[in-house]
């Protein structure tokens, strides 16, 4: 699979199929990675082939993870957006459907706040967000501030051994880069100890303000107009709220409205493609204010 070079973060990436271009921001909170779609299975779906034969399908590793590589600074949803936007203008691609299931819904929203003329149609399944999501990921950045403090960097270093931020917090944010890029690694323990602790407790804060579903705040998901497919999870991190306040907040969502035990492949790959057909027949419309 290809690489680009992308705001001088290289980025690991792949294509494949046909039909208008589907940008997949990955599920697995921070270790979204190509693989992270379950080498193709994600809910059984055999997603890369079921997608391909109806988009083509652009997959990638975000930034700060699997191959992709980073930069220490402070993290938003604004940044990996963005990270989605520079590949899809690699790839000449001007407007393209957007799926991003778990976390990779707060970026693919984000994604579609910040650039809505370039998105055709939105689809975000199983969003995280609630207080056991909350206070989870807020614990990822204090445990590894606290190792941090014990360890320092170079302590970092040598316990990554090729686990992400999301199999082991005290690994941090940047743990991928550290695995894969060694001159990342040489700079990354010179750093002022001070300022990266302000930098982790900084990216905390503005990615995990509150229990509410991650990404955009309310107000910005208010002004969305991009058509949108939303269904619910219902466990520790996909709290069935986080799906219930996009289809408050979202003035043209469809909301699938089945639990989370009865969604299999087959029904999933159904809402998907029923949307993309009313999205392209113009039968979205907008809720009443």
């Amino acid at each position: 699979m290809p690489y680009a070079t992308l705001d001088g973060i290289k980025t690991h990436y792949m294509t494949r199929g046909s039909g208008p271009h589907l940008l997949m921001m990955a599920p697995r909170g921070f270790n979204s990675r190509i693989e992270s779609w379950g080498g193709g299975k994600w809910k059984e779906m055999d997603v890369f082939n079921a997608l391909a034969g109806h988009f083509t399908i652009v997959a990638y590793d975000r930034r700060e993870a699997g191959l992709t590589g980073g930069r220490v600074e402070v993290l938003n949803w604004e940044k990996f957006a963005q990270h989605g936007k520079l590949l899809l203008e690699h790839l000449g691609v001007d407007k393209a459907w957007v799926i991003g299931p778990c976390m990779g819904v707060a970026v693919a929203a984000q994604f579609a706040v910040l650039y809505p003329d370039n998105v055709i149609g939105l689809m975000l399944p199983q969003p995280v967000g609630g207080h056991r999501w909350f206070t989870r990921l807020r614990g990822f950045f204090d445990k590894h501030a606290a190792f941090v403090c014990e360890h320092g960097l170079p302590g970092v270093v040598q316990k990554v051994q090729g686990k992400s931020f999301q199999d082991d917090p005290e690994c941090g944010p940047w743990a991928s880069v550290l695995y894969h890029d060694k001159e990342f690694a040489a700079r990354y323990v010179k750093q002022d100890l001070e300022r990266y602790l302000k930098i982790v407790a900084e990216t905390r804060d503005v990615m995990f303000p509150s229990s509410d579903v991650s990404g955009p705040c309310g107000q910005d998901l208010m002004r969305l107009e991009t058509p949108t497919l939303v269904w619910a999870g219902d466990d520790a991190s996909h709290a069935t709220s986080a799906a219930h306040q996009l289809r408050e907040l979202l003035p043209c969502v469809e909301y699938w409205e089945v639990h989370a035990s009865r969604q299999t492949h087959e029904t999933q790959l159904e809402q998907i493609l029923n949307f993309k057909s009313k999205v392209e027949s113009g039968a979205m419309v907008r809720k009443a204010a």
